[in-house]
């Protein structure tokens, strides 16, 4: 099975992951619909594509405008969420609301329109404090606190993963789910770590025009995550959808795990200046390791191969040139 050459809805379409989807579909020979609110995805992303995609502006948790988007269609891409530390902390109602009510939407309206191929995205967050690292896809999924805030993103991919395997793998024709772990690249928003650091990076850089620069961060400098390039990940993401197995679930990512600190100092060097890594306190519920192991699906052909430095300079020139789209609570948080 392969969505290539079919008519395919891409939920969430104007968000980063989204918008790279579509181009990819676009250019596999895909008819390419897009649902998206504009909420957090943008329509500059995909501005060049005029004529090209058909565009619902709608609510994911609508849900019939969901099911007139999903009429007509050979298969959906569901990627509408709330993502973002930050929405985790702040509001967790919208992240839970979005997350579960809108994969509950997109199921009914597929199968109500006979809809046989989806493919549902879920996230590393979905386990916290992983028994081992690299972590594969067998691992149990944990919810350490559920008065935590920062868990609703995660719980709401938990419910997620459950829906699309045990419901839609009883009354869909083929489902997969895909776990992507720490995506970047230019113009991926403004709420992860890369951005937030490229745009602090910037403010000290004109502000302390010589010698070392003191770089705050929270935590302790040692917590490490896996970095993926955004082609890298659609080089992934492209294999799940062409050759995932009905009911399937893959982690795409690197398993090249590196620091906090690290990657600090790897984006300082980006922009041309030396740092000095300030620890500060943890964010509330973070983990100390994230790495996923990838051998599912390496066995299907996937083999990352964008070098991390030269992805985080190509990331920091488009920052540098749209930085006067940052948000101002980002361009006054350097210190």
């Amino acid at each position: 099975m392969t969505f290539a050459g079919k008519a395919v809805l891409v939920t969430g379409g104007a968000g980063f992951i989204g918008a790279a989807l579509v181009r990819r579909l676009l250019e596999a020979g895909s008819r390419v619909r897009i649902l998206d609110d504009l909420s957090r995805g943008t329509a500059a992303r995909l501005a060049d594509l005029e004529g090209r995609i058909e565009f619902v502006g709608a609510d994911v948790r609508d849900a019939a405008a969901v099911r007139r988007a999903v009429k007509g269609m050979d298969a959906v891409c569901h990627l509408a969420a709330v993502n973002g530390t930050e929405f985790f902390y702040s509001r967790p109602d919208l992240v839970l609301e979005v997350g579960v009510k809108g994969l509950v939407n997109v199921l009914d309206a597929c199968q109500q329109e006979g809809v046989g191929e989806l493919a549902v995205a879920s996230s590393s967050e979905v386990y916290q404090t992983p028994p081992a690292v690299p972590t594969d896809e067998a691992v149990p999924l944990s919810l350490p606190d559920p008065w935590n805030p920062r868990y609703s993103y995660a719980a709401s991919k938990m419910i997620s993963e459950m829906m699309a395997i045990h419901w839609g793998g009883r009354h869909l024709r083929r489902v997969v789910v895909f776990r992507p772990h720490n995506v970047y690249g230019p113009d991926m928003g403004w709420e992860h770590v890369i951005p937030q650091f490229l745009v602090r990076m910037h403010v000290l850089n004109d502000s302390v025009r010589q010698g070392r620069i003191r770089f705050p961060i929270q935590g302790s400098g040692r917590e490490t995550r896996a970095f993926v390039h955004i082609d890298d990940f659609m080089d992934g993401l492209m294999i799940v959808l062409d050759h995932g197995e009905h009911r399937g679930l893959y982690n795409i990512g690197t398993m090249e795990e590196v620091s906090i600190a690290h990657l600090a100092g790897l984006v300082a060097k980006a922009l041309g200046r030396d740092i000095e890594v300030v620890p500060g306190d943890p964010a509330p519920g973070g983990t100390l390791r994230r790495c996923p192991d990838i051998a599912r699906l390496a066995a299907l052909g996937y083999r990352p191969v964008r070098d991390l430095s030269a992805g985080l300079a190509e990331t920091a020139r488009w920052y540098a040139a749209n930085m006067h789209l940052a948000p101002a609570r980002l361009r006054g948080s350097a210190s």
